[in-house]
């Protein structure tokens, strides 16, 4: 199924990560191993580049419920692993600002499908910023604003460690910063 915007995927978040797997991605119960013609690694897709003067709404209650987070994330490295993909995790909260309007970003539809071809996102709910922090700590991320951005490899190698929380002033970079910051940290790996 293609990702078609992030707010999209939010909802679909309730239901088994697997169920966003890339149409080339095998079955959950594959063995991780190197690519073979029934797990071909797909080939690095550019971003996109947007209109300077898009206008770009922040989106609307796009962090599932926190009870979610921990079993979502553990699906994404599952579905990552087999479609070859990194995971990018988002934590964030509905009430937030910045999270909204970097989610707007995502729904975008080139971005969104740019996304879905690179990495399994996941939006996690922090609560306000009280919920699901052992999920960022794992990579040594201590949240104290949101959105925090992780980028991590299916195997667990944080790529953005000296940038996770740069998107917390989302509001202010453009829809293009935005883009190009995820695209250097997806070249790291």
């Amino acid at each position: 199924m293609t990702l078609r915007s992030f707010v999209l995927a939010a909802a679909l978040l309730a239901a088994p990560v697997t169920a966003m797997a890339a149409p080339d991605a095998t079955s959950a119960n594959a063995p991780a191993g190197p690519a073979t013609a029934s797990t071909k690694v797909p080939a690095h897709v550019p971003p996109p580049h947007l209109d300077a003067g898009q206008n770009i709404a922040p989106a609307q209650n796009v962090y599932p419920d926190v009870a979610l987070a921990k079993k979502q994330v553990q699906e994404a490295f599952r579905t990552a692993q087999n479609s070859h993909r990194k995971v990018l995790l988002d934590f964030g909260g509905n009430w937030c600002p910045d999270c909204r309007m970097l989610a707007g970003v995502f729904a975008v539809p080139e971005v969104s499908e740019w996304l879905e071809s690179n990495f399994v996102v996941v939006p996690v709910n922090v609560g306000r910023i009280n919920q699901n922090l052992d999920l960022a700590q794992q990579y040594g991320v201590t949240i104290h604003e949101v959105p925090t951005v992780l980028i991590v490899t299916p195997d667990g190698k944080l790529l953005n460690a000296d940038g996770a929380n740069t998107l917390g002033n989302a509001r202010a970079m453009s829809p293009q910063s935005v883009i190009d910051l995820i695209e250097s940290w997806n070249q790291r790996g």
